[in-house]
């Protein structure tokens, strides 16, 4: 049983939508017209029983802000996305087959920024 969901989460998810949809075809057309592209450096998660709430948005060095002489870093949130744990699922398992095809071609991604720093 868990080696079966260990193999789910291999596959590629126009493979999952075939499964799911009983080997159904579906054709997809994709409406790009009125998208918008923004970028962040940032993120932050929450969630209730139904929904994932996902905020994006980009770190800020406050400089105006040195009151007990510790910098401040502002979150700008610019973007908030809201779906069921299905879709979130499939994007978390989407991400992960991504991230590693980099990995694979790139080599690793540190996320550590001490390590991350040449001659330092």
């Amino acid at each position: 049983m868990a080696r079966e969901k260990e193999n789910a989460s291999e596959k590629p998810v126009e493979e999952q939508a075939r499964e799911q949809t009983g080997q159904q075809q579906i054709r997809l057309r994709v409406d790009e017209r009125e998208m918008a592209s923004t970028y962040a450096n940032a993120f932050r998660t929450n969630g209730t029983a139904e929904e994932v709430m996902l905020d994006f948005g980009v770190n800020l060095l406050n400089q105006a802000a040195p009151q007990q002489g510790q910098p401040e870093i502002v979150f700008k949130v610019t973007n908030r996305v809201i779906m069921n744990y299905y879709s979130a699922k499939r994007l978390a398992i989407t991400l992960s087959q991504l991230i590693r095809r980099h990995e694979e071609q790139f080599g690793e991604l540190e996320l550590d920024v001490a390590k991350r720093r040449k001659g330092g």
